[in-house]
């Protein structure tokens, strides 16, 4: 695949991103142009790994943050990510070069987002600064943008309050960091349109992502709800003393969290079969966690300022040489699972769509 159309001539107006994508499953025509331009609001942590995934999938992207250092430290950030794309084999250096080109760095929010078809918020959780922000994005935008948040924690329907335009209002929640992790969870609200989702939904899969639609805003729509229904009970087994933290992890990584990489959870008990699964589930969950508190395990060690990596101390003793060489193994088998997969992982796409 080339890449996507970016000239200044009139486009056609219908449905998806690129004639590649009108063959997605379940979209039906609509009317608007094909998405050319992206906006990022937040050059932090999520933000500028975001601006790399869409500018290393051939869109022009604007990043805005601020001011000046914010810009410069994210540009930093993009630089960083991008040797270790390569370092990786993810990425040649002509590759990385091009990437930036297609980034324009700018702290004038206007000048951001008055021509983009679509915006990503990626600032910091705070529901008061991403009001203020949502509200101007709609003052902003051209009437066809669609604002879209990276919120964890937010439901879609609390930032399209405060514009005129709910129905092309929604969450994109990406996993850290965005160039490496395929999933974006798209979140409706009941105002959402249809025409909203699936025109976000075929612009993520041309973008070499994996959306998964969620259909009802709930609190930590899937994936946290997830991993949080996993860490209670793993605290709960620590504070319980039926084993260690490191034997925790242990399991994890040795056997369910393998597996996981490869097949969804409902997958992998098809191949069990749900009657093996209840005859389980009626020994097992009548003693599982069902705390609606935090763990006292996880509120003590808070208050004691062990805090993880950030502090040198969490459930484990950090070193920045440990901390570092976590960091880099965790790396090392997200791409080992991304080259795993095959034809439909990430590397692949975005490989055929680079220069």
């Amino acid at each position: 695949m080339g890449r996507l159309p970016m000239s200044d001539a009139p486009l056609p107006r219908t449905a998806g991103v690129s004639p590649a994508s009108q063959g997605i499953a379940g979209e039906t025509p609509a009317v608007r142009p094909f998405i050319r331009r992206i906006a990022v609001i937040g050059a932090g942590l999520m933000g500028h790994g975001i601006a790399i995934d869409f500018a290393r999938a051939g869109f022009d992207v604007a990043l805005y943050d601020i001011d000046d250092a914010k810009l410069q430290a994210g540009r930093g950030s993009i630089d960083a990510s991008l040797a270790r794309l390569q370092s990786m084999g993810l990425m040649s250096a002509e590759q990385a070069r091009a990437v930036p080109q297609r980034i324009r760095l700018t702290t004038v929010l206007a000048d951001a987002v008055s021509s983009a078809d679509v915006c990503i918020e990626a600032v910091l959780e705070n529901l008061d600064v991403k009001h203020r922000i949502f509200a101007e994005l709609d003052r902003l935008c051209p009437a066809h943008t669609i604002l879209a948040s990276n919120t964890s924690t937010f439901k879609p329907s609390r930032l399209a309050a405060v514009t005129k335009r709910p129905d092309k209002v929604l969450v994109t929640h990406y996993f850290n960091p965005p160039y490496l992790l395929p999933l974006v969870e798209i979140v409706r609200h009941d105002g959402t349109s249809d025409e909203t989702v699936q025109t976000m939904h075929a612009l993520l899969k041309n973008s070499g992502k994996q959306p998964a639609i969620v259909q009802k805003e709930v609190t930590g729509f899937i994936g946290n709800r997830l991993q949080a229904a996993l860490l209670r009970e793993a605290l709960a087994l620590v504070e319980q003393g039926v084993a260690t933290p490191q034997d925790v992890d242990i399991v994890i990584k040795n056997s369910i969290g393998r597996r996981w990489a490869f097949a969804g959870v409902f997958e992998i008990f098809e191949i069990a079969g749900w009657d093996l699964l209840l005859d389980i589930c009626k020994q097992v969950q009548p003693e599982l966690c069902r705390e609606s508190e935090p763990s006292r395990l996880l509120t003590e060690k808070v208050t004691r300022g062990e805090l993880g990596i950030k502090s040198g101390r969490g459930f484990y003793e950090w070193t920045p040489e440990s901390a570092e060489a976590l960091k880099a193994r965790i790396a090392a088998g997200l791409i080992a699972v991304e080259k795993a997969v095959g034809s439909s992982s990430t590397v692949t796409v975005l490989r055929s769509k680079l220069p």
